[in-house]
């Protein structure tokens, strides 16, 4: 494809991919991303597209992580620092009996490029994983797509041969929990402290530059279980004071209950999905002490029961 024909149906100058400390807008990497896949015809663009996503390619990020003693300590800084490379997307570890999970959300409501940012992240980190640990990473390992398996899954079988699992309920990688405790051979804690540095630089110019929305949204959606957090607890997170909070979240056109609202409305389609989880299971991860409250709400979502909604998407 024409470089300069996806450029400026971007929006984006040539320029501003001269220096490596310029940021593209999210609204400028979905145009960039739709057009791509458009032009291209290519409905695993993002498999293709995280495969050359190369280690170097994050910068202070790639450098931090190398120099960790550990597998675990990489990739406890990579989460950490996540948001500077992927804004819109939030990346967790955890275990699971003897299994370490990381898993991937999307975070903005942009469906038609769901299956391609899910793609870009996984086929990025399988190819970091090739080029520092060989195959025995994924020995015994596995990856879970949020997805059904497309018309043509032969790049998934090639990447991940016979582990990849569709319509999964999340999107997660999963390999030995006691892999986490491999030596990473290029440890170096002298570097490993400056590379943070960079990246905490780069975090907190992207803060600078980052709404009122933007940052409480970014504060609540860190709050994984049970009741979501009032906006006194998120002034004082965000140090600045309730009145001056609900102030700046009024001038960008917002209230606090509104995004509150929306991110519960979120979690409540992605907690309906797990089958394993009862209804009033659900309403409990979400904070309602009353699961009746929870259907009153969700029927103002969706227009519809949970139950009946669960029914409708199973």
């Amino acid at each position: 494809m024409s470089r300069a024909a996806l450029l400026k149906a971007a929006q984006v100058r040539p320029s501003l991919l001269e220096h490596p400390e310029n940021l593209m807008t999210v609204d400028q990497f979905i145009a960039l991303c739709r057009e791509a896949i458009r032009g291209t015809g290519d409905p695993s663009l993002g498999i293709e597209y995280g495969k050359r996503l190369k280690f170097t390619t994050h910068g202070a990020l790639s450098q931090a992580a190398i120099s960790c003693d550990t597998v675990g300590q990489a990739l406890a800084v990579f989460i950490k620092y996540f948001r500077i490379r992927f804004g819109y997307m939030r990346l967790e570890c955890f275990t699971e009996g003897n299994e370490a999970v990381l898993q991937l959300e999307v975070l903005h409501d942009v469906n038609d490029l769901y299956r391609f940012n899910v793609e870009v992240v996984i086929s990025s980190l399988m190819d970091v994983n090739l080029l520092l640990f060989g195959p025995r990473l994924m020995d015994g390992g596995s990856c879970r797509v949020d997805y059904p398996e497309p018309a043509d899954p032969g790049a998934y079988y090639d990447l991940f041969g016979s582990s990849i699992t569709f319509s999964a309920g999340a999107n997660q990688l999963r390999f030995r929990r006691e892999f986490l405790e491999l030596p990473i051979a290029l440890s170096n804690p002298v570097a490993r402290r400056v590379a943070e540095a960079q990246c905490e630089e780069e975090l907190r110019r992207l803060e600078a530059a980052e709404s009122a929305v933007g940052r409480v949204e970014r504060l609540l959606e860190s709050v994984r279980d049970g009741r979501l957090p009032p906006i006194e607890t998120v002034a004082s997170e965000l140090r600045v004071s309730p009145r001056t909070l609900r102030r700046q979240l009024s001038n960008e056109g917002a209230r606090y209950q509104n995004i509150l609202d929306s991110i519960r409305h979120r979690r409540a389609l992605e907690l309906l999905k797990k089958q394993s989880l009862s209804v009033d299971a659900v309403a409990d991860q979400l904070g309602y002490s009353d699961p009746s409250n929870f259907g009153r709400a969700f029927r103002k979502w969706e227009g519809m029961s949970p139950t009946n909604w669960r029914k409708q998407n199973a």
